[in-house]
Parts: C-alpha cells; sequence; structure tokens
C-alpha cells in the first residue's frame, strides 16, 4: 500500500501551487532519498533526453545530478493544472566543478495517483552559461525563503 502524499487530487489553484512548493522544497533540499519518496515505486520519468522507471532509479539519478551540479537552487512556478495532472515551469542555478555557473530552464509535465504521488514526469530542461555575476538566487543553500522572487518576478 502506498503512502499518502497530500494534498492528493483532483487539484485546484491553490493545492497544486502547494504542490508544485513542496517539490521544490524536496528538490532544494538535494536529498535523493527524500525527493524519491513522492514518487510511486515504479514512477516514470523522461528528463531530457533519458528515460527512468521507479524509485531505485530515481534516487540513483538525483545521486549523481547533485555530485555535477553544485550549489544547486531551484524555483518552481505552477502553469496549468487539471484533475490528476499538473504543469509548471521552472529555473534553477548551478555551478559545476570547474566554476562555470548556468541556469538551466525547463517545463515538468506531472500526473499523479490517487495517494499524491507522482507516477508520470515528463522534463524538457535547456542549460545557459551565466556569469557568476548574473545569478539571481542567493538564498543560502536549502528551502527557497517564503519572501524570495519568484520566476515571475524575477523576469524568468
Amino acid at each position: 500500500m502506498s503512502k499518502s502524499r497530500p494534498p492528493l487530487p483532483p487539484f485546484t489553484a491553490e493545492t497544486s501551487v502547494q504542490k508544485a512548493r513542496m517539490a521544490e522544497d524536496a528538490w532544494n533540499s538535494r536529498d535523493p532519498a527524500r525527493v524519491a519518496l513522492a514518487y510511486t515505486a515504479d514512477s516514470r520519468w523522461r528528463n531530457r533526453s533519458g528515460f527512468l522507471q521507479g524509485r531505485d532509479a530515481i534516487q540513483a539519478f538525483l545521486t549523481r545530478k547533485w555530485s555535477r551540479e553544485l550549489d544547486y537552487r531551484l524555483i518552481k512556478e505552477v502553469w496549468a493544472f487539471h484533475g490528476n495532472r499538473i504543469a509548471v515551469r521552472f529555473a534553477y542555478e548551478w555551478h559545476d566543478a570547474s566554476g562555470s555557473w548556468f541556469r538551466s530552464y525547463g517545463n515538468e509535465n506531472w500526473e499523479f495517483d490517487e495517494n499524491g504521488l507522482m507516477r508520470l514526469r515528463i522534463a524538457s530542461i535547456n542549460d545557459l552559461p551565466i556569469a557568476e555575476a548574473e545569478r539571481k538566487y542567493h538564498w543560502p543553500l536549502g528551502r527557497r525563503p517564503d519572501d524570495h522572487p519568484t520566476l515571475s518576478e524575477l523576469g524568468l
């Protein structure tokens, strides 16, 4: 039996924003085991050109990701919602081992089961090299502060 992860579908404007913020907070923890628990045991992902299935694959993917994408900070924003689906846009900043900074932009389509676990994630992402002076995310690592500007407020 799956553990319930409220809010549950069908989503409203309020609960879709809550679900997106919960996902953002988890990803900003950079804890692959914590993040993987939000997905069904057999969750399917398309991430860029890669395909994954299952929590173990998701956790391994995230472990590799955050070993390469250093000082990772993410903001998500709901684009649309209907029933058990939510579409978000996002941008995150990170640097590689050589100190080169990037802002990665993308869109995700999410589908949830009746317990509020994500069973499908389709992500399209593009990376833009940026100068360190162009960074917009300066909060301490971890959860984005509530008073930090959103993607729309930042003009992203």
